[in-house]
């Protein structure tokens, strides 16, 4: 995936969920679009180095977006709608071993009987299908350990227990953490923030929903899949 381009910053603060306030390379204050709706722990350290990208929209009230912030465990995208770029165009390339035979990707797909939408449809040759869910995980925490969600989230418990459905229909339904954090190297339900997502989780993987984590790699030009990591439920 190939990244608009970005301008260095000097993070000041992030509020209103939505906002961030960023000193600039020439020392001007700007507020700028926080693309994540999350707590966003440790990603948004007062005095953070930052990059955020500038659209030449009109109509949008804050032109620049947060994109990346340095933080002590690594650099981390912020902007939880890369997730599903990435995955999608790993999904397309058939980087994701488990997921190889499926070539038909389709995203947005609205999830059969039930409200919402999963992420992506994907169809093998034969018409099989894979429901597909994408969390973007941000949170580190020591060792390497990448928990999700970083805040209670009802809706990331709907996902899950609308995949086991699917899974119960006779399909394959599939949650993927994509680590967004470069510090990340394995991927865990948050227990201590959201035990109810936590043990629906182990719940649904139980019952036959696939679970993975994929890292990313980034050099601010370009960012994609990495690699597979470990999944730990514990």
């Amino acid at each position: 995936m190939k990244l608009p381009k970005l301008f260095t910053g000097t993070l000041v603060k992030r509020y209103k969920r939505f906002l961030a306030d960023v000193v600039t390379a020439t020392g001007e204050t700007i507020t700028v679009h926080c693309p994540n709706t999350g707590a966003m722990t440790g990603c948004v350290d007062p005095h953070s180095r930052v990059y955020y990208s500038e659209s030449d929209n009109p109509k949008r009230k804050y032109p620049c977006t947060l994109e990346f912030v340095e933080t002590p465990g690594g650099l981390v995208s912020v902007n939880t709608g890369r997730a599903n770029t990435l995955v999608g165009e790993a999904l397309a390339q058939g980087q994701i071993q488990p997921l190889s035979e499926f070539s038909d990707i389709k995203a947005e797909a609205k999830i059969p009987d039930g409200g919402g939408r999963f992420d992506f449809l994907a169809l093998d040759s034969a018409g099989n299908a894979a429901y597909v869910e994408v969390k973007s995980v941000t949170l580190l925490q020591a060792g390497g350990r990448g928990e999700f969600p970083d805040a209670v989230s009802e809706r990331a418990l709907k996902h899950v227990v609308a995949l086991q459905r699917m899974v119960s229909l006779g399909h394959r339904g599939v949650l993927i953490f994509c680590a967004q954090h470069c510090g990340i190297e394995s991927v865990s339900p948050a227990w201590s923030i959201d035990p109810n997502y936590a043990q629906g989780l182990v719940e649904a993987a139980a019952s036959g929903v696939e679970v993975y984590a994929l890292a990313c790699k980034t050099d601010l030009e370009t960012m994609s899949i990495d690699r597979q990591i470990d999944v730990c439920f514990s």
